[in-house]
């Protein structure tokens, strides 16, 4: 059974039809990366299954569709540049306000709070930086932060936007070993990403996404160069589809 089941789902913004009637599964453990170019509505579409934009057709995750427990199972890492870095706490207290939505807004932080957050401190390795101002970080340190406030919440999926933009190599190389450690424990991830390489590497699955899924399947299923050329747009003699090929046999 999915963990994560998005049917028939749809956003139109602005008057404008972003995506339409897509269907999206997502089972425990599966480490997905949802690709396409810019403007094709990936960022739409993990803001729409979080329900934080008006959407229609239905979200489920674990069986249930009220927004406020798929938002308490969910862990979500949006694009570094829509946090506000210059807020002033630490890296600690920011992570621990991953866990507001467990404990309400005015509920105090107990036991069960500081262990998720010293837990999620040390998977992203910042347990030594955890009183440095969150102003004070580095671009691969804010990237850190984030994924630990997802994490905070112990979540049975987590959606990843962009996360290696801008990240030195060594830095997205022990981001990919924990997300593919935090797949092989179960939790379902979802990751949209331009760095191709890393997604046909690391990914089980992999989604084309263009105003709505263009295809599906793992990486050795997507060998077909027509699929990229229409998800992407560009001719066949694009350097897309040499990398592709360098990664697909």
């Amino acid at each position: 059974m999915a963990i994560l089941n998005a049917k028939n789902l749809g956003v139109t913004l602005a008057g404008r039809q972003i995506f339409s009637a897509t269907d999206f599964q997502v089972d425990a453990g599966e480490f997905i990366g949802l690709i396409g170019p810019n403007g094709a509505g990936k960022t739409t579409l993990m803001r729409a299954i979080l329900g934080l934009i008006p959407s229609t057709g239905t979200v489920e995750v674990g069986g249930h569709s009220d927004f406020t427990h798929i938002r308490r199972q969910i862990g979500y890492v949006p694009q570094r540049h829509e946090f506000a870095w210059d807020f002033p706490m630490s890296i600690a207290e920011c992570v621990g306000n991953g866990r507001i939505g467990m404990r309400g807004f005015f509920g105090r932080a107990g036991k069960a709070d500081r262990e998720a957050v010293d837990e999620a401190l040390a998977r992203v390795d910042l347990t030594d930086l955890r009183a440095r101002p969150i102003g004070q970080l580095s671009g691969g340190q804010r990237q850190r932060v984030l994924v630990a406030r997802a994490l905070s919440t112990r979540p049975k999926v987590l959606l990843l936007d962009e996360p290696f933009t801008g990240l030195d190599m060594p830095t997205a190389e022990a981001l990919t070993a924990l997300f593919e450690q935090l797949a092989a424990q179960g939790t379902a991830i979802v990751m949209s990403t331009h760095d191709l390489g890393e997604a046909l590497n690391s990914c089980s699955r992999l989604v084309l996404f263009r105003g709505g899924i263009c295809a599906d399947g793992p990486p050795p299923a997507l060998a077909n160069p027509q699929i990229w050329m229409d998800t992407f747009q560009v001719s066949n003699s694009s350097p897309l589809l040499t990398l592709v090929g360098a990664h697909i046999k």
